[in-house]
């Protein structure tokens, strides 16, 4: 069981450096970019948008307006 144990933190500790590894070279991916590239990549995510089907209850209510309204009713009473 101990062996058990021992593998089981073993893999834990891989995945934690790995998890910093990654974060570290998002970062250095992303400070290498030119700004052309910033913007092609924001550009490709913002084109999957439509691609996504929009709930009908979102085109005549987005729940802003609901939230207007209670910040009012509370301010009103």
């Amino acid at each position: 069981m101990g062996a058990s144990v021992d593998l089981h933190q073993a893999w834990m500790a891989q995945w934690q450096h790995a998890t910093v590894a990654l974060a570290e070279q998002r970062r250095r991916e992303l400070r290498a970019m030119s700004d052309q590239q910033a913007l092609a990549a924001s550009d490709a995510l913002l084109s999957l948008a439509p691609l996504v089907p929009l709930n009908p209850s979102r085109l005549i209510d987005s729940g802003l307006v609901r939230q207007q309204a209670l910040f009012h009713q509370r301010i009103a009473t």
